[in-house]
């Protein structure tokens, strides 16, 4: 009797109990998509103040007399981080089909562009002619574009461990959410960027 008490305790669970897993998406995937909508609202708040300061602006003139925005660069800067999506997405899909080199290569590349991007911005800043405290246009400018170049450090970053662990080899076909999970968080700032540079430079 003792010898099967003893065999069922071996059996029996410590703990909480094991959390509910969806078999569609996958929670740490899940959680990365709740993060970015955190993010959302976030740079929601900062195009708020921005339209704001755009609609009281008097006169009428956008960006102020006097002050320009290098469109041209930031353009191509653009056209550079959105290539970084693809690269971003050959990576992803290269470690699923057991592509090793195309991961590696994929990653890499994908912090060249990140960080030429990053780099271009911060030499934009240095020669760009206004401080942030000239009047409110500067100031929504540069908190807008430096909220973005803040997740493109946080970007980098990902991507740098990433890109190790990748030299590592400690992502498979079968064990890739690493990669998957940093892809998502790239691509928002891909996008973002983009919403951005047609709210800020363009229109």
């Amino acid at each position: 009797m003792s010898a099967h008490a003893h065999a069922d305790g071996a059996h029996e669970h410590h703990g909480p109990p094991a959390a509910h897993a969806s078999s569609r998406v996958d929670a740490r995937v899940l959680g990365m998509f709740m993060f970015i909508a955190s993010e959302i609202m976030l740079f929601g708040s900062f195009f708020t103040a921005y339209f704001f300061v755009r609609v009281v602006n008097d006169p009428p003139h956008w960006p102020p007399l006097g002050f320009h925005l290098p469109v041209y660069v930031a353009g191509i800067n653009t056209a550079i981080l959105v290539t970084s999506s693809f690269t971003m997405h050959w990576a992803l899909t290269s470690i699923k089909r057991g592509n090793y080199a195309g991961l590696r290569a994929g990653l890499v590349l994908t912090f060249l562009m990140g960080f030429t991007f990053l780099a271009t911005q911060v030499t934009e800043y240095a020669r760009i002619g206004f401080q942030p405290g000239d009047n409110a246009f500067t100031t929504i400018f540069f908190c807008l574009t430096g909220l973005h170049g803040a997740h493109v450090f946080v970007g980098l970053s990902i991507l740098l461990f990433m890109t190790i662990r990748a030299f590592r080899g400690h992502f498979s076909p079968d064990h890739h959410h690493g990669v998957e999970i940093g892809g998502i968080y790239w691509h928002f700032v891909d996008v973002m960027w983009i919403v951005v540079y047609t709210t800020v430079y363009l229109i």
